[in-house]
């Protein structure tokens, strides 16, 4: 097979040759500056760091390292806006949504220093909000040629980014107290915001899918619903107030782009997973096992032919922590829980991140090419 038949298969429940595994495939599944430099290091790469997230310090992955790993994805990620703010300051910026971000000495990451639409504020503060424009030109340039090159230079899967629907943005413009208060409080608001903003991602989405959503293999959006105990929010709260809406843009994608639906949310969310699956989820990302409810074995057969996984490949202990006895221990038993049938991508939950030795990054990928599971032994 080849990479893209590889992961195509896998989210298809048809069952590859090899688990698929994902390195920088996506803004979720990448690695942080400083791990990055060691990764480099390690491959004799001298080149600049080109970021896909700014706050979060998340780089794209040099295409030699993609290669000297077997990664089966390549990332397609959006154009950079020509209305863009200037940076405030050193170590500072303000995103086209108005968000100023600080990035501390002792920092890895841009830290938010502001909530544009925190405190008392009316439903006529949202409407006259300088919003960003959707029809920036920037958002679409360079996407059909970053998808001709994966097709012509690469024989990988390309994966498409589109923006986050509303719940991160809302959060992080309103600020996160006013935004859990107006939940019980002040609904009404924070549907007008949530709203204002729908309407503004469906638009760059429905741009940037019309542009690729054709030629890309999956298509990804993230809105984080879970903590490590549970939701953020009461089931009710989600259903009446989250789940509608991001029915609208899922639909949306799914009927601009034959592509897989990949829904990233963090934390645990075992809860609403056929939830998810309703409102038009191929696959969820990153599987965060580490959280409540999260275990992998239960999901492959429970939703198994209904749902597929990406991640799954613990960040918060075994690979930051363990030996790579133990991160090859995880591999053999990720692939043997979630491989068989297909329905699985093998990539660390989330980016990984400063703290995971260069060491468990490597056994990690080269361990999932090498280990042959008992389901394909017979």
């Amino acid at each position: 097979m080849t990479h893209r038949e590889r992961l195509v298969a896998a989210l298809s429940h048809e069952q590859p040759d090899m688990v698929p595994i994902d390195l920088g495939g996506t803004a979720d599944s990448s690695i942080v500056v400083e791990g990055y430099e060691r990764l480099k290091a390690h491959f004799g790469i001298e080149a600049e760091n080109t970021l896909c997230d700014r706050m979060m310090r998340i780089v794209e992955v040099d295409e030699r390292i993609l290669q000297a790993l077997d990664i089966d994805t390549r990332a397609v990620f959006l154009g950079t806006p020509r209305e863009t703010p200037p940076d405030p300051g050193p170590q500072k910026y303000r995103d086209v949504w108005g968000v100023e971000r600080i990035k501390l000495d002792d920092s890895f990451y841009y830290d938010q220093v502001q909530f544009p639409l925190a405190g008392d504020i009316s439903t006529a503060d949202i409407v006259k909000y300088p919003w960003p424009d959707p029809d920036d030109p920037g958002l679409v340039e360079g996407l059909r040629e970053r998808v001709a090159w994966i097709r012509e230079q690469t024989d990988c899967a390309a994966i498409l980014r589109i923006p986050a629907p509303f719940v991160h943005l809302s959060q992080y413009l309103r600020g996160f107290e006013d935004w859990f208060c107006d939940l019980i409080v002040n609904p009404t608001l924070l549907e007008t915001l949530f709203d204002a903003i729908l309407a503004r991602t469906m638009r760059i989405a429905e741009r940037v899918l019309r542009e690729v959503g054709q030629e890309v293999d999956a298509v990804i959006c993230g809105d984080d619903l879970g903590t490590q105990k549970g939701l953020q929010m009461r089931y009710e709260q989600y259903e009446k107030y989250i789940k509608p809406r991001h029915a609208t843009y899922f639909r949306q994608a799914h009927d601009l782009s034959p592509a897989k639906f990949v829904f990233h949310t963090c934390g645990s969310v075992a809860n609403i997973l056929d939830d998810l699956i309703e409102i038009g989820v191929d696959v969820l990302n990153p599987v965060q096992v580490s959280a409540a409810g999260m275990d992998p074995l239960v999901f492959k057969q429970k939703y198994g032919g209904r749902l597929a996984f990406w991640g799954a490949m613990d960040t918060q202990y075994v690979l930051p922590h363990g030996s790579v006895a133990d991160v090859k221990k995880m591999v053999e038993e990720r692939i043997e829980q979630m491989g068989e049938g297909g329905g699985y991508v093998l990539a660390a939950v989330h980016n990984l991140q400063p703290d995971v030795p260069l060491e468990n990054i490597l056994a990690m990928f080269r361990h999932a090419r090498e280990y042959v599971p008992s389901f394909m032994k017979a």
